[in-house]
């Protein structure tokens, strides 16, 4: 699983890796600094600037770094930097190298927010969004169409669930609007019940004379969510392939863009 790059992120990684008061615990500078080489994030590591700073300013230095040069490395650091406090025993209250209840109790707080589960053992799971309560779907929802528009290929689909993104949004808004969705339906049919219930028009709307040229945009972001539901690999959900083989990687991304932006559009005018 991958975990989003945040300016929250960052600080509950941080924390995770900073040393306890008046001691230290592992993981130690050597181990952080093979991780931020293993990630190739050498260039944002103050210390190679000859800076003199602690574990976890260093941390935050080069995941800031990261935001600006390289999102992508700075999501694998942070995912490395957890799995090297949970295997030195950061999150076993037996082990010296335990980080603190309030700690790990933040970090958990912090990656729901961004749309994935992380257990008080420092595992991550699958969030399941249906799950959730519709104040926390909203949170989880917008974290994951934050990643789609930055093209993120696992933000395509709902990690946890069958839905992909515009089928999660779709749903959510009806549960809002309607108090429930219907679970058997066909895709355009929940999208465009949802469109409906935001008051946006679809392909299924006649055009009338004198309408606003936002029906226009709206029908077309109708018909594109539509196709891009047809681009879907069925039986790819789970293996991190969320479009048919023969789109390429370059479409791939713009696609997720897209998915995003219809995303975020739905959600605003909810």
């Amino acid at each position: 699983m991958k975990v989003p790059l945040s300016d929250a992120i960052i600080i509950a990684i941080s924390n995770l890796v900073n040393d306890a008061q008046g001691e230290t615990r592992k993981p130690s500078h050597y181990d952080i600094e093979s991780e931020i080489n293993r990630s190739g994030l050498q260039n944002g590591d103050p210390i190679k600037q000859g800076k003199t700073v602690g574990k976890a300013k260093r941390v935050r230095s080069v995941l800031n770094w990261a935001i600006e040069n390289d999102y992508v490395a700075g999501e694998k650091l942070v995912k490395r930097l957890l799995d090297l406090v949970r295997a030195e025993g950061g999150f076993r209250e037996a082990s010296p190298n335990y980080v603190g209840r309030e700690v790990i109790c933040n970090a958990i707080e912090v990656f729901k927010l961004e749309g994935v589960a992380l257990g008080s053992d420092g595992q991550l799971t699958a969030m399941v969004i249906d799950d959730l309560p519709l104040v926390e779907q909203q949170q989880a929802l917008n974290a994951y169409i934050r990643r789609a528009q930055r093209g993120a290929q696992d933000a395509a689909l709902l990690v946890g669930t069958s839905k992909y993104l515009l089928e999660a949004v779709a749903a959510y808004i009806l549960q809002v609007k309607w108090g429930t969705y219907p679970s058997t339906v066909n895709f355009p049919t929940l999208l465009g019940q949802a469109f409906t219930a935001l008051g946006l028009a679809t392909t299924n709307d006649k055009k009338e004379l004198g309408e606003s040229v936002q029906k226009r945009m709206e029908r077309a972001l109708y018909e594109t969510g539509c196709a891009i539901n047809q681009l879907r690999n069925k039986q790819g959900t789970g293996h991190g392939h969320p479009f048919i083989s023969t789109i390429s990687p370059e479409d791939g991304k713009v696609t997720i863009e897209i998915m995003g932006t219809i995303s975020e559009y739905m959600m605003s005018k909810l």
